[in-house]
C-alpha cells in the first residue's frame, strides 16, 4: 500500500509516495542522495546513519512512513549548517579517513554530538562513534578531527 509521507531533507520540503522501503532506499533510489551508506542493513555498521529531528539514526531500517513531518540531513546536507562546515573542513584538514564507506556515518554522528555538546570531550566523542565500524583503521584521524570541529567552534585554534 502506498501512502505519502512529507519530510523536509537538507533543506527542501519533499512529498514522498512510500513503497515499504526503509528512509536510506527512499534518500538513495528516490531522492538520489547517494552519500548515506548501504552497509549491513541490521543496524550495526554506522554507514546508513543520518540526522533526524536532532538524533542520529539508522536508515537502513527505518520505515519512512514513521517519519511523516520530520526533519532530515544527510551528509549532503551538512555543508549549509555552520557544525557541518566545521566538521568537513576538520575531517578534510586530518585525513580523517582511508576508504570513506563509514565516513557519512559517522559525520552525521559526529554532527549530532557537536549540535547538541559543541565542548565534548575525548570520552563523549568515542562513545558517540562507538556503534561506528571503520575496517580501515582511521580512528586516530575521525577523532582529531572531531576535536578540531569543536575546537573550531568553541573559537580555539585546532
Amino acid at each position: 500500500m502506498s501512502a505519502d509521507v512529507r519530510l523536509t531533507v537538507n533543506g527542501d520540503p519533499v512529498v514522498l509516495p512510500v513503497d515499504g522501503g526503509p528512509l536510506l532506499f527512499v534518500l538513495r533510489n528516490r531522492l538520489g542522495l547517494k552519500a548515506t551508506r548501504f552497509g549491513c542493513g541490521l543496524e550495526q555498521c554506522g554507514a546508513c546513519v543520518v540526522w533526524i529531528d536532532g538524533e542520529a539514526r539508522f536508515s537502513c531500517t527505518l520505515p519512512p512512513e514513521a517519519l511523516d513531518g520530520a526533519h532530515v540531513v544527510t551528509a549532503e546536507g551538512l555543508s549549509a549548517d555552520p557544525v557541518g562546515r566545521a566538521l568537513l573542513e576538520a575531517f578534510e584538514a586530518e585525513q580523517a579517513g582511508q576508504c570513506g564507506y563509514c565516513l557519512t556515518g559517522i559525520l552525521m554522528s559526529a554532527f549530532t554530538l557537536l549540535r547538541k555538546d559543541p565542548r565534548p570531550g575525548r570520552p563523549a566523542i568515542v562513545a558517540a562513534l562507538d556503534r561506528h565500524l571503520c575496517r580501515c583503521g582511521a580512528h586516530g584521524g575521525i577523532l582529531r578531527a572531531v576535536e578540531r570541529a569543536a575546537a573550531r567552534l568553541a573559537g580555539r585554534d585546532a
